[in-house]
């Protein structure tokens, strides 16, 4: 593989010009198909196979007028008893009236009417059932609901529309630049050089701008949940500056070598780039591994996050060559370029012309008290990660509900006044659906389900049924006394489930956005374990091509399952637990959203790997060409920790930027992210790793004989591109 990127990268450099220009009408020809074919993003999480799910496809084939969105308007009067004036009554009906001539509303209820009133007489509940599903409902549909009741708030009511109407895409603002900000600040401080840094930049976002355009084209043709293309965007630019700052990193080592710049820039894709291959695989088989937990959301989002760091692999290997041909010596700093421009054609840079390698760098310095203190750095490490993992056995899993919207938000006005007028319960109704085989077998099964959900603990109240045209499915409203997102509404789904699963004569089944949410949850959690030891599985195999051992592999893995259970814990005490939840500008701890620990451990799996190969092959290779465990560790890491503290700190910069959205989901993948890699990068990779490393010595690179034979030669070291150069004379400059 080195061999053929080694060409790849030369003639990139050669054909830059053609290089670029295809690339640039990739980003057009993208773009244009984003702008035109562009379709609307999920906000509802559907799981096939789930009783919620059976539910609401049944009620779209046999009750339509019912299975469209729902909306909730909360109302408050200005003092108690005022709903029960013939006065309030007027304010009542006229906004019933006003939110039934709604574009696409098929009619609202009077509260007055169905007895959905507060005890006190100050406030109502007006139910509005809309034509079509949540997703379908347009931007001037929803705005057209959430400017309703105008009329009653110029007399002093409270008007507050709510439900599963309201939502839309995550908006991306200048928050997320701080990151792009910061990450552009690391390069120029790590390349000392603008032009590679803005160049290292500029490939990244060609990538992203590739990628997210050719994710909102295909989003015509599949449903995209919101958040996907946040994920998409998040890791591809990651991602994306990562890469293109490893192989401008050993392109400027080869130029300070003597080597022409076509010469370095095979070079450094045919290395480098190797191991940004492997890397960008290991991430998207991660992610795109996604899809065997077979949950058709999850698995567009793992799709949609694998394309764009496949197209940020691909900007890499070969536009990152083109742009750094038009670079020239200029990616190095000022000092160093006259040094290079100055050496004779056929002589490389070497000890005379540039300072000879500094080994009292800080990736030496911190490598030598690694060693020297092995066993109690090992232990105190061990130690603060199992700390930071305590809550982790506390982790629930939900999804979000109008209660953790942002302070303020419409969603969260509302739910807020809903339980204030009636209890936490109203914010989380569910929803049975009784269907029967005639429209009598139904009516019979009514009140049998009607009476054996009220003597279901935890229920607050069973609301009157409604029936189909044909009366052969009838829909009735359950209200908790509990939030949606309460353990106790969580078992309340399960007794009524089992309560109602021995009715003759028809099928009942429980749904609803509660439903729907435990439902998920439960699906994602067992699916975890299962995801974790595919991805560990994985990554040992994967290892154990890279560097001919089985010791190192296990050790990574290892280091692995101690980052993801570490940020599990952090995660869960600030988001879950509400601990330091205002350093992250967090409103509400509610439990985890349901995908984030699947999601985190594919895209930690991946980023975990890329650091362990680009310290440890130096490791192994510097200990195939003769040094001793000890030294191929000081050296591994000496010249490896610049980069990869480079590369976590982009990291952690582009991550962290999202946690400055007001999306509850969009901050907690942020944060766990920027803190899943602050962990692996500096706790397990450049801590951990060289202490087991040195501990192991000779050891860590032993393999069996028969396994070696057995196992491909991937060459992600190039060392067939080493023997390839032997034949050569390379061009100097």
């Amino acid at each position: 593989m080195a061999t053929l990127l080694y060409r790849l990268g030369r003639g990139a450099l050669r054909r830059r010009r053609l290089v670029v220009a295809l690339w640039l009408v990739v980003l057009v020809v993208a773009g244009l198909a984003a702008a035109t074919l562009r379709g609307p993003t999920a906000s509802n999480f559907t799981m096939p196979g789930t009783e919620s799910q059976r539910a609401l496809d049944l009620l779209s084939a046999q009750f339509p007028a019912a299975s469209g969105a729902t909306g909730t308007i909360a109302v408050k009067a200005p003092a108690d008893g005022q709903l029960a004036t013939p006065e309030g009554q007027a304010v009542v009906q006229e906004l019933v009236q006003e939110a039934s001539t709604l574009p696409g509303v098929v009619g609202a209820v009077n509260p007055l009417q169905v007895g959905a009133v507060s005890p006190n007489g100050r406030y109502a509940l007006v139910q509005v059932q809309f034509a079509s599903g949540g997703d379908e409902v347009t931007d001037e549909q929803r705005t057209a609901y959430e400017e309703v009741g105008a009329a009653a708030e110029a007399k002093g009511w409270q008007v507050a529309p709510g439900g599963e109407v309201l939502g839309g895409e995550p908006e991306i603002g200048s928050t997320e630049a701080l990151g792009v900000l910061v990450a552009a600040i690391v390069l120029i401080i790590t390349f000392g050089s603008l032009v590679a840094a803005g160049m290292t930049m500029l490939n990244a976002l060609i990538g992203v701008g590739v990628g997210m355009a050719g994710l909102f084209a295909l989003s015509g043709v599949i449903e995209l949940t919101s958040t996907a293309p946040i994920l998409a965007l998040m890791l591809g630019l990651a991602v994306g500056i990562d890469y293109s700052l490893f192989i401008t990193s050993r392109h400027r080592q080869n130029l300070l070598e003597g080597l022409s710049p076509e010469e370095a820039v095979g070079r450094a894709v045919g290395t480098a780039g190797s191991a940004v291959v492997f890397a960008g695989a290991t991430v998207v088989i991660a992610l795109a591994g996604l899809a065997v937990v077979n949950i058709p959301f999850l698995t567009v989002m793992g799709l949609a996050a694998a394309g764009t760091v496949t197209i940020a692999v691909l900007v890499a290997i070969t536009l990152q060559p083109a742009l750094l041909g038009f670079a020239g010596n200029r990616v190095l700093p000022r000092r160093l370029r006259s040094t290079v421009d100055a050496a004779a054609p056929s002589e490389p840079v070497g000890e005379e012309t540039v300072p000879a390698e500094d080994r009292s760098g800080f990736g030496f310095r911190w490598a030598r008290f690694v060693i020297r203190f092995r066993v109690p750095v090992i232990l105190v490490s061990l130690l603060g990660l199992g700390l930071l993992a305590l809550p982790t056995p506390d982790m629930r899993l939900a999804l979000p509900d109008a209660s953790t919207a942002t302070v303020g938000s419409p969603a969260r006005v509302a739910s807020d006044l809903t339980t204030e007028g009636f209890g936490p319960g109203f914010t989380g109704r569910l929803a049975v659906v009784v269907a029967g085989d005639d429209a009598q077998a139904t009516a019979a099964a009514v009140p049998q389900v009607t009476a054996m959900i009220q003597r279901t603990e935890n229920v607050l109240a069973v609301a009157p049924p409604q029936l189909s045209p044909d009366g052969r499915t009838a829909l009735l409203g359950v209200v908790p006394k509990t939030g949606p997102t309460d353990e106790a509404t969580e078992t309340l789904v399960h007794d009524v489930r089992d309560a109602v699963g021995g009715v003759q004569g028809a099928e009942v089944l429980l749904t609803g956005a509660t439903a729907i949410g435990i439902d998920v949850s439960e699906k994602l959690s067992d699916a975890l374990p299962i995801y974790l030891l595919l991805v560990v599985g994985l990554s040992v195999l994967l290892l154990m091509l890279v560097f001919r051992s089985l010791l190192v592999p296990l050790k990574a893995a290892l280091g692995f399952l101690l980052t993801v259970a570490a940020t599990f814990g952090i995660t869960v005490a600030i988001f879950q637990q509400g601990h330091l939840a205002d350093l992250v500008g967090l409103d509400t701890p509610a439990p985890l959203v349901s995908f984030l620990p699947i999601l985190l451990i594919g895209i930690l799996f991946g980023l975990a790997m890329d650091y362990e190969v680009f310290l440890v092959s130096r490791m192994r290779e510097d200990f195939v060409h003769g040094d001793t465990a000890r030294e191929a560790t000081i050296s591994g890491m000496g010249h490896g920790a610049r980069v990869v503290t480079a590369a976590a700190l982009i990291m952690m910069s582009v991550f962290g930027g999202f946690v400055f959205l007001d999306d509850p989901i969009i901050k907690s993948m942020g944060f766990a992210l920027a803190i899943g890699v602050a962990i692996d990068a500096f706790v397990v990779r450049m801590t951990i790793v060289p202490a087991v490393m040195s501990l192991l010595g000779d050891r860590a690179w032993w393999l069996p004989r028969w396994l070696n034979r057995a196992l491909p030669n991937v060459d992600i070291e190039g060392e067939g591109l080493r023997e390839h150069l032997e034949d050569r004379t390379p061009a100097r400059v």
